[in-house]
């Protein structure tokens, strides 16, 4: 796998060496170049691992930039509508995984995620303690969690 990621810079870096380029376009468009390139001989070099797991990795950073843009407008419309009455709480989120990186990459990206805090972790680490500046159903919350960032995260990890 490192040995794989390694080819694909140095493939990226030899096309801004034969385009005489070395912006940050020219080079990430020499990376998605060199995967592309990676993908059709993925028999003779066994890169399919590399791929797909590149794959997941870009689908979790969608799915994190989807629920960014979407919280923001949530929030900004709690901000911009003081009248309305909204439901602060904390939720128990009760993880799938027990792998300390897995956890943290979601603890983050909650954090990150506006109207919402990662306050703590079980000492088990089965269960994460989030913050919320409006959950009227922490169902649907807990389980919008577990089908997006939780499982792409346990995807691209493993």
């Amino acid at each position: 796998m490192t040995r794989t990621v390694l080819i694909n810079i140095l493939l990226a870096l030899a096309w801004g060496a034969v385009t005489g380029s070395f912006t940050l376009l020219n080079l990430v468009f020499g990376f998605v170049i060199a995967a592309i390139a990676l993908w059709i001989i993925r028999e003779q070099f066994h890169t399919q691992a590399y791929i797909k797991k590149a794959w997941r990795i870009a689908s979790l950073i969608l799915v994190f930039l989807k629920d960014l843009i979407v919280s923001a407008f949530r929030v900004a419309v709690i901000v911009l509508a003081p009248t309305r009455r909204y439901q602060p709480g904390f939720i128990a989120f009760p993880l799938s995984t027990d792998r300390a990186p897995e956890i943290s990459i979601l603890a983050n990206m909650i954090t990150l995620t506006p109207g919402t805090l990662s306050v703590d972790v079980s000492d088990d680490k089965s269960t994460l303690f989030i913050h919320c500046i409006d959950v009227p159903d922490t169902e649907a919350l807990k389980r919008d969690i577990a089908e997006g960032f939780e499982r792409k995260i346990m995807e691209a990890m493993r």
